[in-house]
């Protein structure tokens, strides 16, 4: 199983794409914690070294889902900033989302069409009449009907109307992959800075640990 998680940095400040980078080393060190893979499918740099707008990374492993999912929402890398020493904010904040990322593609086959011959007016009607040269088809997979009746000949109506029902299922595969690029985009904007979901820092160094450990027994 894979999943795959968008981590954006939104219209934050600089060090929003700062926080981003750390967070996402932070979630792939626990994912391998875990036993999953992560692959970095796409990344967009920020304006300075080892910084990152947004990140698209690809989950894959048994509990992928879980684990993506514990890592959604708004997340808080809390630390000072890097790169303005007077300002008191340490609080920087991130969106992870899973997303989808690809849609599938109808694969298209006649056996799959239902064919049917019908009647229809208009010029030359009577023939057609009499002859049932129209055509309905119908797409059993995705429901998508037509009908044509622009050919006195059935055979060459029914090339036509397979001809268009390839047609309509091209654009609504199209259509839907734009409404997946939307929504990913979507997420870009959906940042909620306070009250996040998850709050990260920086690893305290070891001789740090061991003073504050050695406090404590004196305590």
């Amino acid at each position: 199983m894979s999943v795959h998680l968008l981590l954006s940095a939104g219209r934050g400040p600089q060090e929003c794409a700062w926080a981003l980078a750390r967070l996402l080393r932070r979630l792939e060190g626990d994912a391998t914690r875990q036993n999953l893979e992560t692959h970095r499918v796409q990344t967009v740099p920020g304006d300075r070294p080892d910084t990152y707008r947004s990140v698209l990374i690809q989950i894959s492993g048994a509990d992928a889902e879980a684990f993506a999912a514990s890592w959604a929402g708004t997340l808080c890398w809390q630390a000072p900033s890097p790169y303005r020493a007077g300002t008191g904010r340490k609080n920087w904040y991130v969106i992870a989302q899973p997303c989808q990322v690809d849609t599938p593609r109808t694969t298209f086959a006649e056996a799959d069409v239902d064919i049917v011959a019908c009647r229809t007016g208009g010029p030359g009607g009577q023939h057609r009449n009499k002859a049932s040269t129209a055509v309905r088809a119908t797409h059993r997979p995705s429901g998508i009907v037509v009908v044509v009746d622009t050919e006195r000949q059935f055979s060459l109506n029914r090339r036509i109307a397979m001809r268009l029902l390839r047609q309509r299922i091209e654009e609504g595969d199209e259509t839907a992959g734009r409404a997946v690029t939307t929504a990913r985009w979507r997420v870009h904007d959906e940042l909620v800075r306070g009250n996040p979901t998850r709050i990260e820092r920086p690893e305290m160094p070891k001789q740090d640990l061991a003073s504050q450990e050695q406090a404590r027994r004196r305590l």
